[in-house]
């Protein structure tokens, strides 16, 4: 079985998880997520804990079995805690402004960018060159956060560009004659 999978998901104090027969709901502080389970494994519920396991012994029911415990464990961790992904801009004159629902970039264009975020996502700028996004959803925020870095991705002869905090951009040498 799935080394992943085998380990329990502890449910914290004030998070609801409602399991019916296709969809596992967490409710917690920061709001609700549900998401549809796949038939090849089972989610039970004991003393504050989760465990998921595989219906049968098949490769793909101990794959899933894996994956969908990482899922949920993300669901959990997001409505009691949240994600957030920290994005840095490099180079002169590039600037954020976070603007209610709206992200407003300056990255070198001609133009400003606009880049609207959905529902359940937050935006702020604590300053011009950096930006935080926060929601409950992982998969959401690491989305968003993407997208807004493929503006302008990090070049390879300068490093000018949007990367995430953490990223490291080897630079290239330019060419000799």
């Amino acid at each position: 079985m799935s080394r992943v999978g085998k380990m329990p998901i502890a449910v914290p104090q004030g998070v609801d998880v409602t399991i019916s027969a296709d969809q596992v709901s967490v409710k917690g502080a920061l709001g609700t997520l549900a998401r549809p389970i796949n038939g090849l494994v089972t989610i039970k519920k004991e003393d504050g804990k989760l465990q998921v396991e595989p219906i049968n012994d098949s490769t793909e029911a101990n794959a899933m079995s894996g994956t969908v415990r990482a899922l949920v464990a993300n669901m959990v961790n997001g409505v009691s805690k949240g994600f957030e992904k920290k994005l840095t801009l490099v180079g002169v004159g590039f600037r954020a402004q976070a603007q209610g629902q709206k992200l407003n970039l300056q990255i070198g264009f001609s133009h400003p960018v606009i880049k609207d975020m959905p529902t359940g996502i937050k935006v702020e700028t604590p300053s011009q060159t950096e930006i935080l996004i926060k929601g409950m959803d992982r998969q959401v925020v690491g989305q968003i956060a993407a997208e807004v870095r493929a503006f302008r991705p990090p070049e390879p002869y300068k490093g000018k560009g949007i990367r995430y905090a953490d990223e490291r951009v080897v630079l290239k040498e330019t060419k000799k004659k």
